[in-house]
């Protein structure tokens, strides 16, 4: 038998098992002896007040063993090619899309633009040592995604979009650690993300799919009949299938500009920009944890903030403890900058984007561009950034209280960016509108979290690619673009999803309509 219960520890007892058994004798009043084991469902960290405590959402079993948290690889049929679709994307949107197609007998041809997971080490050292941007293999392009070089976060609100354990499963089956099945804010590192995006591409070709690295499409083919049906790649190469999931990510402007000149309806959406900001994580293990060292038992802390200013949300985005600010610029002349963290969490900075809510009805002043403003907004940032640091992807930078001063930096704190910083007053840099509600939210945060402004912290512009600012439009049913039959629209770049799992849930509901549309 199974008994759900929640368990409330102190962090040193939180992985001792004979506390767990006890306690749950205890609540359930039964003889500790009865109990053979005790399955840990979730887990989170209760920080809202002194003393921090762990809890466990756990079942107690009587008589019978716990389940095991490891997932068995699956072992996926073979598929032939009379029936094979075209993915443009090796990000989670494609990855998982692909390994649904093989479930349901289809065969996948994913392309890639950038390089294998391994490969694209060599081009990330090259920015950071050199301020050399490859445009097809940097932390935006390349096997993965974005996020293989991003920490790798988990936790998706989007558990009505399908089967969200089932993803978390499947990653565990490729290497994942199991620990992501039962976290609250589960995330793998970017030390171990290679290793399971590796596997997954050879689930695929073992099952009979092609991955192709260096595969850059710069145009779609049709049939006779006007249907979408494959690409054209740099080199020449057309690819042909009975249809294309377009999974190119947020940052894959050339595919937005293709579907413009192509006459196919593209749509401006909403998005975010701002800054990152990093403090020194004992500063926020002491801010959140209530003490003045943090208890190595307990994880580096993180935290949420949000706001609202002047009609526009203001909120932390893609916070990173332990981690490091990284250079996400994926052209010359432009500077990007994201956060992303090891599996151990263990640097000594924590980081997180600042940013502010942009409307549609934010980008009049590039309007002329249509669908694609908010891309040119993007754009015209990240330029800025690029001429104000000097180059060689320099970050420009501001002390946090500075910022709020409206005053020139005479000097930064130590920082975790790797390519250097370049004292710049983001508060002029920063359009006005980004700027003032930047420092209004800031001075609410630091109301909410009292210390978290402090000399200590430092601004690093710009974070402008927190998602895609175009949607690619589609049917709600079939999925398909409404006036691109065979397109299918998929992931974070296409604007329906906002993270890995997000991405992985859609690549998956778009590959069951691709297939669904192959038997009528």
């Amino acid at each position: 038998m199974k008994t759900p219960l929640e368990l409330v520890l102190a962090p040193e007892h939180a992985d001792d098992q004979a506390t767990w058994r006890a306690q749950a004798a205890l609540q359930l009043g039964v003889p500790v002896e009865t109990i053979t084991a005790v399955q840990v469902c979730k887990r989170s960290v209760d920080a809202r007040r002194a003393p921090v405590r762990i809890r466990l959402q756990v079942e107690v079993c009587t008589g019978e063993p716990a389940a095991p948290l490891e997932s068995p690889r699956p072992e996926y049929r073979p598929v032939r090619g009379d029936r094979r679709v075209i993915i443009v994307g090796a990000g989670p949107a494609g990855l998982f899309a692909a390994l649904r197609l093989i479930e349901l007998g289809v065969k996948p041809i994913v392309v890639e633009r950038g390089k294998d997971v391994q490969a694209r080490r060599r081009d990330l050292a090259a920015i950071h040592k050199q301020g050399i941007v490859d445009p097809d293999s940097n932390y935006c392009f390349g096997e993965g995604g974005a996020g293989t070089y991003s920490d790798g976060k988990l936790y998706t609100r989007a558990t009505k979009r399908g089967n969200v354990a089932g993803v978390l499963r499947t990653l565990v089956a490729h290497g994942a650690p199991p620990d992501i099945l039962i976290d609250a804010h589960p995330h793998i590192g970017s030390n171990r993300l290679p290793i399971v995006v590796t596997a997954l591409r050879e689930s695929i070709r073992r099952a009979g799919g092609e991955v192709r690295f260096g595969t850059r499409v710069i145009d779609l083919a049709c049939d006779a009949a006007a249907r979408v049906c494959g690409v054209i790649a740099a080199d020449g190469v057309e690819l042909t299938g009975g249809a294309v999931i377009l999974a190119t990510g947020h940052s894959a402007r050339d595919i937005f500009h293709l579907l413009q000149a192509r006459s196919i309806r593209l749509e401006a959406k909403p998005f975010a920009m701002g800054v990152r900001v990093e403090h020194p994580q004992p500063l926020i293990d002491r801010l959140q944890y209530h003490t003045a060292r943090r208890d190595a038992r307990l994880p580096a802390a993180s935290y949420r903030l949000s706001t609202t200013v002047d009609d526009r949300g203001v909120f932390s985005f893609c916070m990173c403890p332990g981690g490091f600010i990284v250079p996400a610029a994926t052209a010359a002349g432009e500077v990007v900058v994201n956060g992303m963290s090891l599996s151990r969490r263990d640097s000594p900075f924590a980081n997180s984007g600042l940013v502010v809510a942009v409307e549609v009805a934010d980008l009049d002043e590039y309007g002329a561009h249509g669908a694609l403003a908010g891309l040119w907004y993007q754009r015209a940032l990240e330029g800025l950034a690029a001429a104000v640091a000097g180059g060689a992807q320099r970050a420009p930078a501001q002390r946090l209280t500075d910022f709020l001063a409206r005053r020139a930096s005479v000097a930064l704190p130590g920082c975790s960016y790797r390519p250097g910083l370049t004292p710049a007053p983001l508060h002029e840099l920063l359009p006005a509108p980004l700027a003032e509600r930047l420092q209004a939210g800031i001075r609410r945060f630091g109301q909410t979290l009292r210390g978290y402004v402090t000399e200590e912290a430092v601004l690093v512009g710009v974070e402008t690619r927190t998602s895609s600012p175009v949607r690619v439009p589609r049917q709600p049913q079939s999925l398909q673009h409404p006036e691109a039959p065979g397109l299918y629209p998929c992931g974070e770049g296409a604007g329906y999803a906002g993270g890995i799992v997000s991405a992985a849930l859609d690549g998956i509901r778009v590959a069951e309509a691709v297939a669904l549309a192959s038997h009528q």
